[in-house]
């Protein structure tokens, strides 16, 4: 038997396996970490509101998706609109409205969506309450504005992006949280706006990513060792 692999390039080879199957190795661990945190979300959701003070008091991570109650009233002459998509993906805004709680802070709530149509609030005048009233949603914290989000057109209040701090800021207002509550999908008058708009959704592909380092560490192996037995210096003769 003949086994006199080239030392340089097995060198090489070793350590290119020890990274591909190192990388292999961490998908394995975020796939891990990411099906707890699907799990701790999924709880999160399923459980009831706590009060307001608690979500507050929280880690902000182990807050988010976690369900809220909340009363007081909505300051509906500052609602600010955010184009986006409905959880079908099809185009619609998002009423975000000032909330001041009865123990004196505000809140941004998004309250649900609207179709273009329904932008002006006396086109939906009925799913306007102006007495104190409670909210449940869901605690989240919004993706700011990226590279190229367009710029707000703040004649009419449409926004881009759920930047609460921008918004709450071209208001005046001085917000308790940088989260907002997105109310939950119990309807308003009038059907509008439509709450229950929270999308749950992780995307997870550490399995595949996973299979791919390790498939590449064993196609590596396999040209190696073809390499060698071409040049005769690996035979079982």
């Amino acid at each position: 038997m003949t086994f006199r692999p080239y030392p340089g390039l097995t060198f090489a080879c070793a350590i290119l396996f020890a990274i591909l199957c190192g990388l292999g190795v961490w998908q394995l661990e975020r796939l891990q970490w990411k099906l707890a945190l699907i799990a701790r979300v999924n709880g999160h959701m399923m459980a009831a509101p706590v009060p307001l003070d608690r979500v507050m008091a929280m880690n902000p991570d182990e807050a988010q998706y976690r369900r809220v109650t909340i009363t007081g009233r909505f300051d509906h002459a500052r609602e600010a609109y955010v184009f986006g998509t409905d959880v079908d993906g099809d185009p619609a805004y998002h009423v975000l409205t000032p909330f001041h709680t009865d123990d004196g802070r505000w809140l941004m709530v998004d309250r649900g969506i609207v179709p273009r149509e329904k932008l002006a609030p006396a086109s939906r005048a009925a799913g306007n309450p102006g007495a104190w009233t409670s909210v449940t949603g869901v605690w989240r914290r919004p993706d700011g504005p990226g590279l190229f989000t367009p710029r707000p057109d703040l004649k009419h209040r449409v926004w881009y992006s759920r930047d609460v701090k921008a918004i709450a800021a071209a208001d005046h207002l001085s917000l308790a949280a940088p989260e907002l509550v997105e109310a939950d999908a119990t309807p308003n008058p009038g059907g509008w706006p439509k709450g229950g708009q929270t999308v749950v959704t992780f995307r997870n592909q550490h399995l595949s990513y996973a299979v791919t380092w390790f498939g590449l560490a064993a196609g590596l192996v396999g040209v190696w060792l073809a390499y060698h037995i071409s040049k005769g210096r690996i035979s079982r003769k």
